[in-house]
């Protein structure tokens, strides 16, 4: 949650995690992660920065909807089979990914290809993914939506607001660990923002829920959702955190 503006550490601001050692990258002819990750979790973790972050660098072509070859992704995953990707995609508890069948139109042929995409997390400008605007808080299924994060971050939310940073959203989820909402925060979250929605789409802020239920928005001009549009700020146990109405 899932990079701008002299925020301190970017990874310490989405989500209070910093960057991983050891966690190499594809084109190091290591997938990422940690040594202790068992394959299943090392592979997601790669299929997504790659699908997210590292298209380019990796030299794997996207389309604007996010979706690559999976004939194409394969070699970066040290020749992954079909089939474990395909195990990786059914299950993904967060539904991070999509799999489909499609005609490559590059190949002039009508058989059908795989494809996979991240469903949302992406840094890449150049994916447009097929969103659901949301018009009122009642889009929302669970009428919630919240993000997680940790204290050394909140020092610097409570005042300046949430970031997309280097991403091209934030992330809200609809619900936290263990209400039955997975989607769009990580279980970690020691602080958790109720955003007013309603409140900041009046204010003209824009929200979309993406195709596995995340709460997305860009922010304002500058990329911030402002504490101005926070409902309320609790810790893991519930406590509200007090002192933050008055910073923004």
């Amino acid at each position: 949650m899932e990079d701008t503006q002299q925020q301190g550490s970017s990874k310490s601001h989405r989500g209070g995690k910093k960057a991983q050692k050891g966690s190499g990258g594809p084109s190091s002819g290591k997938l990422r992660g940690l040594p202790h990750d068992n394959p299943e979790v090392r592979l997601s973790k790669t299929v997504s920065w790659i699908l997210r972050h590292g298209a380019a660098q990796e030299g794997l072509e996207l389309r604007p909807d996010g979706y690559a070859r999976v004939h194409d992704l394969r070699p970066k995953l040290k020749d992954m089979t079909l089939e474990a990707i395909q195990d990786l995609v059914q299950n993904d508890a967060k539904t991070r990914f999509s799999l489909i069948q499609e005609p490559d139109p590059s190949s002039g042929s009508c058989d059908a290809v795989w494809w996979i995409r991240a469903n949302q997390g992406h840094s890449l400008k150049t994916v447009k993914l097929d969103l659901y605007p949301i018009q009122s808080l009642s889009d929302i299924p669970t009428g919630i939506a919240v993000h997680g994060t940790n204290a050394a971050a909140w020092d610097i939310i409570k005042s300046q607001g949430l970031s997309k940073m280097t991403r091209n959203h934030i992330h809200l989820a609809q619900g936290v660990p263990g209400s039955g909402v997975i989607s769009g925060m990580r279980n970690s979250a020691s602080i958790l923002i109720y955003v007013d929605v309603q409140k900041a789409l009046d204010a003209g802020i824009k929200f979309y829920l993406s195709s596995n239920g995340v709460i997305l928005t860009e922010g304002d001009e500058h990329g911030f959702l402002r504490a101005e549009f926070f409902r309320r700020v609790v810790d893991k146990k519930g406590s509200e955190l007090k002192g933050w109405e008055t910073e923004s």
